[in-house]
């Protein structure tokens, strides 16, 4: 076990006033039930941004909670990353539009861009620049607003995503808290499985494009649930493995929030009990690099995860990337 560089000193989140109930579909004209989008996926309900709110906003809301709980000022911040898939704008990066929010004059900023996988990679990221000395304090968000980017309809996709963002901030470890593994991995062959297949700088907008509704996201559900169960057990089995554990020295096991079978199936090969699982999936959707951020805010607030519990992140998401980390508070 390697000795932790990085620790979590504080969580915060934030989410759209506005919540949406299975049951509003019908009222858009998609052919679905609350029953049938609760069987396949588990989720009742997902927030949905609206007037005044939007990536930026919802970041730097949960940043400020997360800073207020790790005693960090802005001035403090070394640098800010953020994990996403749907950025306010193209250029610049959101990273900087929050810095600019919060005041944080003397943070380096950028956007990891990993889908699902945005936040784990991001926090891997930081945690490499407090090992090469580059920073001391890091804030790592994980943000989306799903909902401006999916076809809404398409039922295969808009049931399933919400939105919203976590935050963290990253201090140097002490007293051995901090991550104790990780682990990233990628396969860019099955892209297509999961994207936007057009309107980037490859394949322009256009008229038409917007009239065909290619620049939404398009995903191809089974492939990419047989992907995600076998990646998040390889990512479970990695973690553990660096961090010489097994799932029953895990309290808390905290997955992205994609399906409740996809959790289910990956608490089972883990060896982690599913009152050991932190699942939130029934009332946010899928918020992408936002989920497991959110979901851990949420298990600290609500006293699931108290200093001493061991953690176990793990995600899969677009690219394909999946990746896993473990985390002692």
């Amino acid at each position: 076990m390697k000795r932790p560089i990085a620790m979590i000193a504080g969580t915060g989140h934030a989410v759209p006033k506005r919540v949406f109930q299975n049951s509003e579909f019908a009222s858009i004209g998609i052919d679905t039930s609350d029953e049938w989008i609760q069987e396949r996926t588990g989720i009742k309900q997902r927030h949905l941004a609206g007037e005044g709110e939007n990536l930026t906003t919802l970041s730097t809301e949960a940043a400020k909670a997360a800073m207020a709980r790790a005693g960090v000022t802005a001035a403090e911040l070394d640098a800010i990353i953020v994990g996403t898939a749907s950025p306010d704008h193209l250029l610049p990066s959101s990273a900087v539009e929050v810095q600019a929010a919060l005041g944080a004059t003397r943070a380096a900023a950028f956007d990891v861009g990993a889908a699902c996988s945005g936040w784990l990679y991001s926090s891997q990221v930081a945690e490499g620049l407090m090992a090469a000395g580059s920073a001391e304090t890091v804030l790592v968000i994980g943000a989306e607003v799903l909902s401006r980017i999916v076809n809404w309809k398409d039922r295969n996709t808009c049931v399933l995503f919400g939105d919203g963002a976590g935050a963290t901030v990253l201090k140097r470890s002490t007293k051995h808290r901090g991550f104790l593994s990780s682990y990233m991995r990628s396969d860019g062959t099955l892209a297509q499985l999961l994207d936007r297949p057009r309107g980037g700088a490859a394949d322009p907008l256009t008229p038409e494009i917007v009239a065909s509704g290619e620049h939404f996201i398009r995903m191809q559900g089974r492939e990419v649930f047989k992907n995600a169960v076998r990646s998040m057990a390889d990512a479970c089995d990695r973690a553990l493995d660096g961090a010489k554990l097994s799932g029953n020295d895990i309290d808390l096991l905290i997955p992205h929030q994609a399906n409740i079978r996809i959790i289910e199936a990956t608490a089972k090969h883990a060896n982690i009990a599913m009152d050991k699982v932190y699942v939130n999936v029934d009332r946010f959707g899928n918020t992408s690099a936002a989920s497991i951020p959110i979901a851990l805010s949420e298990a600290i607030a609500t006293g699931r995860v108290t200093e001493g519990k061991t953690v176990m992140f793990v995600a899969f998401g677009a690219g394909f990337t999946w990746g896993s980390m473990i985390h002692r508070f």
